[in-house]
């Protein structure tokens, strides 16, 4: 991939989500409570979220059951309404291709529009906590820029590269009601929900009606 060039007041702007990465999730998670997993079918994956507009302790609680969740799930990435919850928030805790771990909450989250050279397509396996045991092929940009707020309201902008990028823009996806799957042709689609019909999640999902 490419190198993307930033001056200094553009490099300003980005959030840094890897200094503490590791004991800002565990302080979450050590607060948290993990719920289980919504999957495809359910009703509240499949419609746009609500926009979050009270920053209170309310939200707060939210963010930390949702890294329980995604822990308990062992999964890098995890969009409020996969535990049920229509509200624009998603959490991450997300190594990049170097190995460098990333972890944070974007509140509202907006992906930014790439320049055309800087879409990069990389077309890794993709898989997700909603379509348990299930994967498939999908070509998404390798870099990824995501504007939203933190969980006191405050304006922020991450960015990622490879994995990093791919779980961006995979839980924005998921609050604006769209699974991976939903990206799949209808045979790679199929595939993959022949997969999740045929496997068990190793943790526990929300039974649709």
């Amino acid at each position: 991939m490419a190198q993307h060039e930033h001056d200094e007041t553009a490099e300003s702007r980005f959030i840094d989500d890897t200094t503490g990465a590791r004991d800002r999730v565990e302080a979450h998670r050590a607060r948290g409570t993990a719920r289980p997993i919504t999957v495809v079918g359910n009703p509240v994956l499949h419609h746009e979220c609500q926009d979050v507009t009270s920053f209170d302790d309310g939200l707060a609680k939210l963010v930390d059951d949702m890294f329980s969740s995604m822990e308990a799930a062992e999964g890098v990435g995890l969009a409020a309404n996969q535990i049920g919850v229509d509200a624009k928030v998603f959490v991450y805790d997300c190594p990049d291709d170097d190995g460098v771990r990333h972890s944070g909450v974007v509140v509202n989250p907006v992906l930014e529009d790439l320049a055309p050279d800087q879409r990069v397509l990389d077309d890794s396996n993709e898989g997700c906590l909603s379509v348990p045991t299930a994967y498939a092929s999908l070509a998404r940009p390798d870099y990824a820029v995501v504007r939203g707020q933190d969980a006191e309201g405050n304006a922020i902008v991450v960015r990622g590269s490879g994995y990093f990028a791919r779980c961006l823009q995979h839980e924005t996806d998921h609050l604006y009601g769209y699974l991976y799957i939903d990206r799949l042709s209808k045979r790679d689609r199929k595939d993959a929900l022949r997969q999740m019909e045929e496997g068990t999640p190793k943790y526990e999902t929300v039974p649709n009606a």
